[in-house]
């Protein structure tokens, strides 16, 4: 069968799920179902795979789907608990009193707190911890989950305390081939993959500048009552301001201290001067902009989850209030670390559920429950029930509400991630095929040639797309990427940046991760408006990024150590 026909069939599944989903707005609950039996008939048929390796694969994808509900569970339940002991009003007050200015409490809460979570936790967690206070803080229920699916973006590449580069990137590139080049060319594997840790620190730094604007533009046009870009464009200075704030940090550690840290010390420092600046109405607006009343906005824009106005109980603090969010990222942080070894502890084999070699096809799933970011977000309800004094019944009011939201969520996930780990597992089969995210960059490759660093990143947010993860987009795609560039005599240092850092841009529209911020605010089965919106920073983001590739490689001439263009 031809490259061209494979291609096409490989990417059969994910265009019913766009036309579904984006064409005819179905919801998620009846796209995701057809899509995963497409992609079992293609597997089937096409691919060779066999009863037990499709069987394996979605058992894998169950796995997976328990981590990301019990994430969601866990934020879903935090922001529940706030609200029984009254904290969120508090906080909700704390954020008014820097500024009334939505705009504004965008780059704050969104750009800055957000990298600042997806630096220490990664995977899906900045939209749940975000969305859930935007709701609470009176933004619309599809403004808020479109916000916390865009700072999915520049500070993902560094998510997760560098784990996109440091497992997607490090592991797969690494070969004997490629350990053997380094040696050759006198320079050690980690010192090669820290250099393309830098080279894509750079590149997001230029784009994202201006993430915090468009995420200003993108509410203003789509939420404010004269549906404006103008008015999110009269916050462009400080929209900058704050660009710039997480950026520079975030390049200086990607350069000084590794993959490792970048986002969470942007997202930190950037915390910190965005809120002072707004404190001290540093290049903020002379005006300042709202949503429409509640009373007008449309059915659309509502989820199933929303937070009663009030007042914080006697005694509630604005700093007791903010502690549970404190806790959670302190607790990130400090089970992310390798070097406080309490995430090792976490992930040992004594809490480890493995699953290896599923039905003897070498397919293999396995989760630890303690480490994932839902047993930090229980382990601070807890402590947060204790401080703030709730009773067994408000507390107990939380939990039935976060259970309550799961199951439309579960169901969806149920057949959203198996079809995923079908797709990436597909290259185990009967046919000889590779498996069918690489037959479709193998198409892209055979009819790009030169023009290659313009829709590198391309393909690495594609890989994002179907997989939800810039971690598994890497693992996928890098050696075939920096295999790629060593064929067309371009440098595959570049090339595997510019995968990096498409991966990470990919989150936006990853059908999962949609889904799982869905269901952090109840607005499960309106997926399609979600990623009709996020398609456009999308968009920016690739485009944004192929043109840097070119002048990269064509204008100024990235070398490569290791050999190639």
């Amino acid at each position: 069968m031809s490259l061209g026909l494979l291609a096409l069939l490989a990417v059969a599944p994910i265009a019913l799920a766009a036309i579904l989903l984006v064409g005819f707005r179905v919801p998620a609950r009846v796209t995701m179902p057809l899509v995963f039996l497409a992609a079992v008939a293609i597997a089937f048929m096409v691919w060779g795979m066999t009863l037990p390796q499709v069987a394996a694969a979605t058992i894998q994808g169950l796995v997976i789907t328990f981590d990301l509900v019990f994430i969601i569970f866990g934020a879903i339940l935090l922001l529940k608990t706030l609200e029984k002991s009254t904290a969120i009003h508090v906080i909700e007050k704390g954020f008014s009193s820097i500024t009334t200015d939505r705009r504004i409490q965008v780059v704050i809460i969104v750009w800055t707190f957000g990298s600042f979570i997806e630096g220490a936790s990664g995977f899906g967690t900045p939209a749940a911890v975000v969305a859930p206070l935007l709701v609470a803080m009176r933004f619309p229920t599809m403004a808020a989950v479109m916000l916390g699916m865009m700072v999915q973006s520049t500070p993902v590449t560094f998510g997760a305390a560098g784990t996109p580069v440091l497992v997607g990137v490090a592991d797969g590139l690494s070969s004997p081939d490629m350990l053997a080049r380094a040696d050759a060319a006198g320079m050690d594997y980690d010192a090669y993959v820290r250099l393309i840790a830098v080279y894509a620190a750079g590149l997001h730094a230029i784009i994202g500048i201006i993430m915090p604007a468009f995420m200003i533009v993108m509410m203003t046009r789509f939420f404010g009552t004269k549906k404006s870009w103008s008015e999110g464009l009269s916050a462009l200075p400080f929209a900058i301001f704050g660009g710039l704030a997480f950026v520079i940090p975030y390049f200086l550690t990607a350069l000084i201290l590794g993959p490792a840290f970048p986002s969470l010390l942007g997202g930190l420092i950037g915390l910190v001067i965005v809120v002072t600046a707004a404190k001290m109405n540093f290049l903020t607006p002379k005006d300042s902009w709202d949503f429409p009343e509640e009373s007008s906005w449309p059915a659309d824009w509502l989820g199933k989850i929303s937070v009663a106005s009030g007042v914080g109980k006697p005694g509630m603090s604005l700093a007791l209030a903010w502690v549970p969010y404190l806790l959670v990222a302190a607790f990130l942080v400090i089970t992310r670390i390798p070097a406080f070894g309490v995430g090792d502890l976490l992930r040992s084999a004594a809490v480890t559920v493995s699953l290896p070699d599923i039905l003897g096809t070498g397919i293999s799933a396995s989760t630890t429950p303690l480490y994932l970011p839902g047993a930090i977000f229980i382990v601070v309800v807890l402590i947060t029930a204790l401080l703030h004094r709730m009773s067994g019944s408000e507390l107990g009011g939380a939990f039935r509400a976060a259970l309550g939201t799961l199951l439309g969520a579960g169901f969806v996930l149920v057949f959203t991630v198996p079809m995923v780990r079908i797709y990436i597992n597909s290259g185990v089969n009967a046919s000889g095929y590779d498996s069918m995210p690489i037959v479709m960059a193998e198409w892209v490759a055979a009819n790009v040639g030169g023009v290659w660093p313009a829709v590198a990143g391309a393909v690495g947010g594609f890989g994002a797309f179907i997989a939800g993860s810039n971690t598994v987009s890497n693992l996928m795609f890098v050696a075939f990427q920096h295999g790629v560039a060593d064929a067309l005599m371009i440098s595959g240092l570049l090339i595997a940046a510019l995968q990096a850092v498409g991966a990470a841009a990919g989150n936006m529209v990853a059908i999962h991760n949609v889904v799982a911020a869905s269901a952090t605010v109840g607005y499960l089965g309106k997926e399609g408006s979600i990623l009709r919106k996020t398609i456009i920073p999308t968009i920016y983001y690739l485009t944004a990024l192929g043109i840097l590739g070119l002048i990269a490689q064509y204008v100024i001439g990235v070398p490569d150590p290791l050999g190639g263009g």
